[in-house]
């Protein structure tokens, strides 16, 4: 028995004295966040790589030439059973992620950048600003136009329209910043909303939530009631249903911002003197 605890010990100080460590696997602690592998395939593909992979035929356009159909094309590929978890803490990890389950690369850089964890999780905005990065590529590609041509934006352009997406700034959503680089229109008509398109909303508890719509929740009078959404939610990536506060839920109806992302023809010219620049945290 002597001698098993010195072999152990020796082990340790040696693996330790090595450089290499190893580090117990505990759901939900800071060091488990820290440390492990991305979850990939034999071709180094994510699961959602893979899914996009094998699902490659043309995605359909949609009689307005909008971008929604390839962002439902999108979130088809991204697991809901749990398995893509939701991490967002009080103290901010820019240093390590955005909110993104893998690295997303524009213009040969990391414009948003997923946590060094292997557990491929994610926040609500951040996963919401994915979806958008990998439909605008998606349909760039479709199109036979570079996938990092996002209507002339630079890389600044849009790291400073993540930035916006995320609310560092007063008066910033994802709504207005589509407006400001020229990729969309704000939707204000509830009625006119379709799924694919992008929003956010606050709740009377004074949370908030970043979101791709899918559609309206009813009574039976069709009244609208409430919305189902796409997001990293507490329960990780997947659809939820939440009701307004008029309705028996917490969203503040009057707080529901949506845009879409238009048809690449009627992309409009952006004038970067006009749009204010975000400065929370470097690239």
């Amino acid at each position: 028995m002597g001698r098993s605890k010195w072999f152990y010990g020796m082990l340790l100080m040696l693996t330790f004295l090595s450089g290499c460590q190893t580090f117990r696997k505990v759901t939900g602690s800071n060091e488990y966040y820290r440390h492990g592998r991305y979850p990939v395939d034999g071709r180094n593909f994510s699961p959602v790589d893979k899914w996009l992979a094998e699902h490659s035929a043309p995605v359909p356009d949609d009689s307005e030439g909008c971008l929604n159909p390839y962002v439902l094309h999108v979130i088809n590929a991204y697991p809901k059973d749990g398995s893509y978890p939701y991490r967002c803490i009080k103290e901010p990890e820019y240093d390590l992620y955005l909110g993104a389950t893998q690295d997303l690369w524009y213009k040969g850089r990391i414009i948003s950048k997923a946590h060094p964890n292997g557990t491929r999780c994610s926040y609500c905005c951040g996963l919401t600003f994915e979806v958008l990065f990998r439909a605008m590529q998606l349909r760039n590609i479709q199109k036979g136009i570079d996938p990092d041509d996002f209507n002339g934006m630079t890389f600044y352009d849009l790291f400073n329209l993540l930035q916006i997406w995320f609310i560092e700034g007063e008066g910033d959503s994802p709504q207005i910043g589509i407006e400001y680089y020229g990729l969309g229109r704000k939707i204000t008509n509830l009625e006119e909303a379709k799924g694919g398109d992008f929003g956010d909303f606050d709740r009377n508890n004074k949370t908030g939530h970043s979101v791709i719509f899918i559609e309206w929740a009813r009574d039976e009078k069709g009244k609208i009631t409430g919305l189902k959404y796409f997001s990293s939610n507490k329960i990780g990536v997947s659809y939820v249903t939440e009701y307004f506060n008029d309705s028996g839920g917490k969203v503040l109806r009057n707080s529901i911002r949506l845009a879409r992302v238009g048809s690449i023809e009627n992309y409009k010219p952006f004038d970067r003197k006009k749009i204010p620049l975000r400065r929370a945290y470097a690239p």
